[in-house]
């Protein structure tokens, strides 16, 4: 499956929950710090076999989005941040702030109840994750695994 996390208060905050030791390479780019447990999350996800995607609002270039995870050794398969969601989903006339199966995603991730609004309105999977939710990453397999039964 294609999965995509939103960035901010989702794997990005300095302040709602705790952060991914800093490595030597985050240190040198200077880039953002990520939650705490990203990592093998990520890797997780990897050994069962599904891409990771990046779905952000914001207008961090693909970049620095990809040097940033790059630095704590975890690569992601696609970005799409503000500007391509503009070209691919706006410029088509949907007025949604997110919408995954414009770029093939099965299960979107984020922190916005909104985003959970627009899933059920559009058609699409979502898994919504509190910023304060301590065991986030083994809620987050639980549900891909669920949503993964529904699938087979």
């Amino acid at each position: 499956m294609k999965i995509s996390f939103d960035l901010d208060d989702t794997i990005i905050s300095n302040n709602r929950f705790p952060l991914e030791k800093e490595t030597f390479w985050a240190k040198i780019i200077g880039c953002e710090r990520i939650r705490s447990g990203t990592a093998a999350l990520f890797k997780a996800l990897r050994n069962r076999k599904h891409a990771i995607y990046i779905y952000t609002t914001s207008y961090r270039s693909t970049l620095k989005i990809k040097l940033m995870f790059l630095s704590y050794s975890i690569p992601v398969d696609f970005i799409i941040n503000q500007q391509l969601h503009d070209r691919r989903v706006i410029r088509k006339g949907k007025n949604i702030s997110k919408f995954p199966p414009e770029f093939g995603i099965d299960i979107h991730i984020d922190d916005s109840a909104g985003i959970e609004m627009e899933g059920k309105k559009f058609g699409f999977k979502t898994i919504i994750i509190s910023p304060d939710e301590g065991d986030w990453s083994n809620i987050i397999l639980k549900k891909i695994d669920e949503f993964g039964m529904i699938y087979e």
